[in-house]
């Protein structure tokens, strides 16, 4: 099992994100705990209420993973999700191959369709043309990575034989789609090289407007349809990138080690082959005693 670390959620206005620990400073621990990559996730613009109300701050997920591939030699960097709509298809994959050019071939590019209306309404991207800006992009992300001249006519744009240089290190660059639905479902399994999908119940369907997934026996039946999807396609199968939702490890990753070691086992034979660990925010210290207990008790 590969373990990836979540950059710690800051919800609501009264602290900073940053409090969590500096970006360079918890890049270089969770490179020496033995995590495998870092994520980061993304709201440009997200409406007052809905940070006030368990919403989380964010950065510019790209500039800050530039800031940390400095940082760092071996640790991979996962926007976990960019919101593909938000962006011109062609800034997006310059963005993301400038980062896999930086880092030396360690960015993974996580994407999902989006759901905060209000965010859609401030950035002018239609809310209801998501799903086939979304298609786009992952139909020039590849083409623009190519290096080699092509044209492509958008739904808002006319590309006339354009290059993009330099290439990104990766052939392609992984893509991961973020996402419970059908769709999202169906667009890992042809399209990209893993899916997220998103745990959570009856909640998760109203706020993030996706599908409920509560719980491990709820997964699994998905993960060998998206697996079963992508062997149909003629593609090799796909990494699953679960989040592990059990709280009493992120208060002591020492606690209960062997419970933890057997659900972790569990889910890897369900499929599973990355999993997001996260931990409690606003404190430096902790966030940095946190990687390396983990690392201690799981990876080393």
């Amino acid at each position: 099992m590969l373990f990836i670390f979540s950059y710690p959620e800051t919800s609501g206005t009264d602290a900073d994100m940053l409090d969590t620990g500096a970006l360079d400073a918890v890049g270089r621990a969770a490179e020496d705990a033995g995590f495998y990559g870092l994520s980061l996730t993304e709201h440009p613009v997200p409406g007052a209420r809905w940070l006030a109300n368990g919403g989380h701050q964010s950065l510019d997920p790209f500039v800050a993973f530039g800031f940390i591939a400095a940082a760092t030699t071996r640790l991979r960097l996962l926007t976990h999700i960019s919101v593909a709509p938000y962006r011109n298809p062609f800034l997006l994959a310059k963005a993301a191959a400038t980062v896999d050019k930086l880092s030396g071939g360690r960015f993974i590019l996580g994407l999902g369709a989006g759901y905060l209306k209000t965010e859609f309404f401030a950035l002018g991207v239609d809310f209801e043309e998501r799903n086939a800006l979304f298609d786009e992009v992952l139909d020039i992300l590849p083409l623009h990575w190519s290096g080699e001249p092509f044209s492509y006519h958008g739904l808002h744009f006319d590309a006339r034989d354009v290059i993009a240089r330099p290439r990104p290190v990766q052939d392609p660059i992984p893509v991961w789609i973020g996402g419970n639905a059908r769709l999202s479902r169906t667009r890992a399994a042809e399209r990209a090289q893993g899916w997220m999908p998103m745990s959570g119940g009856a909640q998760l369907s109203t706020t993030a407007r996706t599908v409920q997934i509560p719980d491990a026996d709820a997964l699994a039946p998905l993960i060998t349809e998206v697996q079963e999807r992508a062997a149909a396609a003629g593609r090799g199968p796909v990494d699953i990138a679960w989040s592990y939702g059990d709280l009493g490890l992120s208060k002591d990753p020492t606690a209960d080690a062997d419970r933890h070691r057997e659900a972790f086992a569990g889910l890897e034979a369900l499929g599973v082959t990355e999993l997001f660990i996260s931990a409690p925010g606003g404190n430096a210290a902790a966030t940095l005693e946190f990687l390396g207990a983990f690392g201690q008790t799981y990876v080393q």
